[in-house]
């Protein structure tokens, strides 16, 4: 193994950094630009991210974190840290920086008779529902199995659950979290809560977080749920959209469903007469009793000419890990994100634009409710401010081929352009790229200077910078 990087001139990063030190001080493998799995190591789930970071640390323990950090402290090194990868800017990777990767990193410790689960920093949201499923639990996360529990959660966390049992934070009851400093501390509601209210939101601006507690909630039938998609001809979008703005609020918690213009994929179980074919689509989430499923769900099978009603009984983790084969890592992915408190007229008006514009068969649009649970929170009682209903909207160019990436990128720029007028202030931290101070700030609103006073606390160098970030006290 190479002990030493120097990087060349031109750089302002530090030069024959001692990594052999960092590799005698740690049980997982440090990979170096020279190592075989090196391109592998560096690589995340958006392909259009490139990066050359000048080691990559696979943490085996806590130890190893915390080797990790006091090393890159110690020698003045940009740190990043990557749990799943999923991160919409790439930020689990930095050229020329040492990256954590926690995915090692990957137990899971389910308490049935409290009702909690207690997760490493490196697990997946399938891993997650592998171990709760089995108790006919779940804890609210978001859409893919795939997705790392780290990035979801410190960035809020919505999902299928968060009408009836709120945001993953919401639900988050403790964290480890390894300091700027190098030392280990418990994050939970009596000790150190300023940290374990920015953790929840927050991003990663303040530790790394080695292991999460969440509270757990019986759902369905011994965790099998009534779910699946309801398609509708591209025609009937604004039809269909103004039904949906009007019902979704008003259905029981217990049943969620969100809104997409997408491209139905050429695989099994969609009917062939239908792939490749653009449409209006909403995804619903029943958990209440399976017997009393056909009476809830009634309205949103019945209404309209749907082309395919598919609803049916399914494990959660098993509609979690729906979407997983159509997303594999390394497509090219382009995010813009915004929060709506209502779908307007004129936003329809754009959805049905863009939606028979669709570039690519993964690209899509959607929109997810974030109200019920989590609409009852205070605004400033976590990290995460946008507690006034409505939903998260997204809007992704992805495609497999390197050669479509501009072509992505600029319809997800051109919808949202036209789109985020009819917008309220922010969007979700999880859905931005590398989009600039102002729409960080704006993403916390009234919470930024109290993010800020705790990230000076905490981490007064702002080591932890490699994220969606809040410079210490607000300076930049």
């Amino acid at each position: 193994m190479t002990s030493t990087i120097a990087l060349d001139n031109t750089s302002t990063r530090p030069v024959n950094v001692p990594y052999g030190e960092l590799a005698a001080l740690t049980r997982g493998p440090l990979i170096l630009p020279d190592s075989d799995d090196y391109d592998e190591a560096r690589a995340v789930y958006n392909a259009m991210i490139d990066r050359h970071p000048a080691a990559v640390l696979r943490c085996h323990d806590v130890a190893d974190v915390v080797a990790g950090v006091r090393f890159a402290r110690d020698h003045g090194l940009d740190l990043a840290v990557r749990g799943g990868g999923h991160n919409a800017a790439g930020l689990g990777v930095w050229d020329d920086a040492l990256v954590l990767d926690l995915a090692p990193m990957r137990s899971t410790t389910v308490d049935p008779a409290a009702g909690t689960v207690r997760v490493d920093g490196g697990c997946t949201w399938g891993d997650v529902d592998h171990a709760t499923v089995a108790f006919g639990m779940a804890t609210p996360s978001g859409f893919l199995a795939s997705t790392g529990v780290g990035g979801l959660t410190l960035g809020g966390g919505i999902g299928y659950l968060t009408r009836r049992f709120g945001l993953t934070v919401d639900n988050l009851l403790g964290a480890d979290v390894v300091l700027a400093d190098g030392s280990l501390v418990r994050a939970d509601a009596q000790t150190h809560p300023d940290l374990f209210w920015a953790l929840r939101g927050g991003g990663g601006n303040f530790g790394v977080v080695t292991s999460f507690t969440f509270r757990c909630h019986q759902i369905g039938d011994h965790g099998t749920v009534f779910a699946g998609p309801v398609l509708y001809d591209l025609a009937d979008t604004r039809e269909v959209m103004q039904w949906y703005r009007e019902l979704q609020p008003s259905l029981p918690e217990e049943l969620n469903g969100w809104i997409a213009v997408l491209t139905v994929p050429p695989v099994a179980p969609f009917p062939e007469n239908l792939w490749g074919r653009k449409v209006c689509g909403i995804v619903w989430c029943y958990t209440g009793p399976l017997e009393k499923a056909e009476e809830v769900t009634a309205p949103v099978r019945e209404f309209g000419s749907p082309l395919l009603v598919g609803l049916h009984e399914v494990p959660f983790n098993g509609l979690q890990q729906f979407f997983d084969g159509l997303y594999p890592s390394g497509l090219q992915w382009y995010w813009r994100s915004d929060f709506c408190t209502e779908i307007s007229d004129a936003a329809i008006a754009v959805h049905e634009k863009y939606g028979a514009l669709l570039p690519s068969g993964h690209s899509t649009m959607h929109m997810y409710p974030v109200g019920g649970a989590a609409a009852r929170v205070p605004a400033n009682a976590t990290a995460f401010a946008h507690r006034e209903g409505g939903w998260a909207a997204v809007i992704v160019g992805v495609d497999p081929d390197p050669a479509n990436a501009e072509t992505i990128s600029a319809w997800a720029k051109a919808y949202w352009r036209e789109l985020h007028p009819t917008a309220a202030s922010g969007t979700y931290v999880n859905f931005l790229m590398n989009e600039g101070a102002d729409r960080v700030r704006d993403s916390y609103g009234a919470n930024y200077p109290r993010l800020a006073s705790i990230k000076h606390r905490y981490d007064p160098d702002n080591l932890f910078h490699v994220n969606q970030n809040i410079p210490p006290d607000g300076s930049s």
